[in-house]
């Protein structure tokens, strides 16, 4: 005796979600260094309100290296564009450029840092000024693996390794970017409101 199946009864395999797995990994990360950077605003609110700390203005630089970063992520969403039109010289500048940008930003911050030991605000001593060396130290850190993962595509760019068929580097590397651009600027208005 034959079973006769209901077709509308019979549930069709799910399509599972297709991630690159280097993508997936890219989030995680992302999301731990998000973590790392809430955690730390969050003790500085809290160590803030048990008193001992000192108020001081931002490192005039710090308003420029703002500007530098943002004007980083415009050249290089330019560069991923140009990458989706196979226009190799224009990524290949664009590259070049936002790397160079990257290379401004950490001098800018360094002499930022200058700046502060000039009206002596040191990494030791008053909690307010360790603070802030280890929240932009370690935003710096960041940036610099980021530069070498510009470094990393312009030599892929070289190679013919970056075109329209084959942007997944690519788009990690501008989501990489534009995160750290979008960190720091969450960085410089929680240190413009809590200084």
């Amino acid at each position: 005796m034959e079973k006769i199946v209901d077709l509308r009864l019979v549930e069709e395999p799910k399509k599972p979600l297709a991630m690159n797995p280097k993508k997936f990994g890219m989030w995680l990360f992302l999301a731990s260094v998000m973590m790392l950077f809430m955690s730390l605003t969050s003790a500085y609110i809290v160590r803030q309100a048990e008193g001992n700390w000192v108020f001081f203005e931002l490192p005039s630089l710090f308003y420029v290296t703002s500007v530098i970063i943002v004007i980083s992520s415009a050249t290089l969403q330019w560069a991923f564009i140009s990458a989706k039109k196979d226009q190799v010289k224009s990524v290949q500048v664009l590259l070049l450029i936002t790397s160079l940008l990257g290379l401004f930003f950490l001098v800018g911050q360094f002499f930022g840092w200058k700046q502060l030991v000039g009206n002596s605000i040191y990494l030791v001593g008053n909690p307010s000024g360790s603070f802030l060396y280890i929240l932009t130290g370690l935003h710096g850190l960041h940036i610099i693996s980021a530069i070498i993962f510009l470094l990393i595509m312009l030599n892929a760019s070289f190679k013919g390794n970056v075109h329209s068929r084959n942007m997944t580097k690519m788009e990690m590397c501008t989501t990489y970017w534009h995160f750290l651009g979008g960190l720091w600027l969450y960085l410089f208005v929680f240190l413009l409101l809590y200084r």
